[in-house]
């Protein structure tokens, strides 16, 4: 019994860890989509001679990469 509760503790804790990495994973794709969004956000609101970044900025931004029609 004292073998299986072990392994079954050590699988736990890797599935933990797996979990932990794919937060972190999925933390620093999002923070990197969000930031390149908002340097071409921003280039959008200084083209229009702007220096704040409004909503049709982002739109935008968005339809010149493609990401929405």
């Amino acid at each position: 019994m004292a073998l299986q509760e072990a392994s079954e503790a050590y699988l736990v804790g890797l599935f933990e860890d797996t979990n932990l990495c794919a937060i972190h994973a999925k933390r620093e794709a999002s923070e990197a989509y969000l930031v390149g969004l908002f340097e071409d956000t921003n280039l959008c609101a200084i083209h229009a001679k702007r220096v704040t970044i409004m909503p049709k900025d982002i739109q935008l931004a968005r339809r010149i990469r493609g990401e929405r029609a």
